[in-house]
């Protein structure tokens, strides 16, 4: 997912590794600080497999500064990327916010509902958190309060992300 943030930050703007290793950590917060050593690699690979290039500007005290920018190869892989998120992108929530900051950069109305159907049907699956013999376990079955808190939790925050998908793929169905 870092190196789809990277691509998407810089389809929207050129920036510096500074402002980037920023933009990347506000997205994933606290989950998943940024460090250097693992910015940087990846700007490395995706500069190496030619999604993005590098060049020098002076600096505003002294040292000259690297500006990062997509090259058309980077913009063609970003939205590779997300028209066909793999399937983890889609189950994973912290990798499927990562996909859904950026979709908009996928012009056609009816490719981003392909992505957003992909979750809704992920999200329309039973599942939990919680299993008894191959079946999920629901919030009013669990006696432990703080089980039972992260199934109350977790379905609150499921049924406001199906109403919001559903909204907008009716949006999105309109467009197309």
């Amino acid at each position: 997912m870092l190196e789809l943030s990277i691509l998407g930050f810089l389809h929207e703007t050129p920036l510096h590794g500074y402002e980037l290793r920023k933009r990347v950590a506000a997205l994933t917060g606290h989950i998943k600080p940024i460090a250097e050593s693992t910015l940087y690699p990846a700007i490395k690979r995706l500069e190496k497999s030619g999604w993005l290039r590098r060049d020098q500007q002076p600096g505003a005290v002294a040292a000259p500064r690297h500006v990062l920018s997509l090259t058309d190869g980077g913009r063609a892989e970003l939205m590779r990327r997300l028209a066909e998120p793999e399937p983890l992108d889609i189950s994973n929530e912290n990798r499927w916010f990562t996909v859904l900051a950026f979709l908009r950069h996928l012009a056609d109305p009816a490719a981003q509902a392909v992505v957003l159907r992909r979750r809704l049907a992920f999200l329309e699956e039973p599942s939990s958190f919680f299993y008894a013999d191959d079946r999920p376990v629901s919030a009013e079955e669990v006696d432990d309060p703080f089980r039972q808190g992260v199934l109350v939790i977790a379905r609150a925050t499921s049924r406001a992300e199906l109403d919001w998908l559903r909204t907008t793929l009716a949006a999105l169905d309109a467009a197309a």
